[in-house]
């Protein structure tokens, strides 16, 4: 298998325990890696001909995978909730 770029780690090297620890804590957080991840997968596959489409699906899945980072990058970036 085929490394897949844009992946959370790599986006976020500083964070990766702050992901597992939120993801493990908050319910929605998870939610939004696990679509970030299958959002940035459909991109790659269709980036790599694997599974082709056209370019306006394939900019519309890459802005859903920015907004999903988007989210992710703010939540980590809010204070503890506790």
């Amino acid at each position: 298998m085929s490394n897949t770029p844009h992946e959370l780690a790599e986006e976020f090297p500083d964070q990766v325990d702050a992901i597992h620890a939120l993801k493990a804590k908050n319910a929605h957080f998870a939610k939004l890696v696990d679509e970030y991840h299958e959002i940035n997968r459909a991109v790659h596959r269709a980036e790599t001909d694997v599974e082709p489409t056209d370019d306006l699906h394939q900019q519309e899945m890459r802005k859903q995978r920015l907004a999903l980072k988007d989210e992710i990058a703010r939540m980590l970036a809010a204070p503890a909730e506790g």
